[in-house]
C-alpha cells in the first residue's frame, strides 16, 4: 500500500510523525482526505478542528487541532497548528467545563465553544 510521511507540529512541540496511508482534516473551505500521491494543495485549518492520521501501521491517531495550515504534497503531509492535543491527553471533564462555560458566558463566544466541542470530538466523548 502507498505510503506518505505525516508531521503534525504544534507551536508547543512535535505531535506526531511517521508514515500514513490517510490523513483526514477540517479546513475553512471544508474537509480533506489525503492518500498518497494527492495533488500539491495548501489550506488553512478550522479554527477548532479534529484532525485523524491512519498510520501505515494500522493505527490511528486523532488530535484536537485549533488554528494552523496544512500543507500536502504527492509524498508528504505537514500540519502546522497553532495549539493541538492528541485524543488520549484530553480531560474530557475539563473540556465539558469549558463548554459548560462558553455556553453559560455571552463573553467567550463561538470560539471557546468550538475549541471545547472540538476536543471533546477528538476525546469520542460527544
Amino acid at each position: 500500500m502507498a505510503e506518505m510521511t505525516v508531521d503534525l507540529v504544534s507551536v508547543e512541540r512535535k505531535i506526531w510523525t511517521g508514515s500514513s496511508t490517510f490523513v483526514l482534516a477540517r479546513t475553512t473551505v471544508g474537509e480533506i482526505g489525503v492518500l498518497p500521491g494527492h495533488e500539491p494543495t495548501l489550506a488553512q485549518l478550522e479554527e477548532a478542528g479534529v484532525v485523524r492520521i491512519d498510520a501505515a501501521d494500522g493505527t490511528s491517531t486523532t488530535v484536537a487541532v485549533h488554528g494552523g495550515f496544512l500543507s500536502v504534497t504527492p509524498d508528504h503531509v505537514s500540519i502546522l497548528a497553532e495549539f493541538a492535543e492528541l485524543s488520549e491527553e484530553i480531560d474530557v471533564d475539563r473540556a465539558r467545563s469549558a463548554l459548560d462555560r462558553a455556553d453559560a458566558s455571552e463573553d467567550s463566544g463561538a470560539a471557546a465553544r468550538a475549541r471545547a466541542e472540538a476536543r471533546l470530538r477528538a476525546a469520542g466523548a460527544q
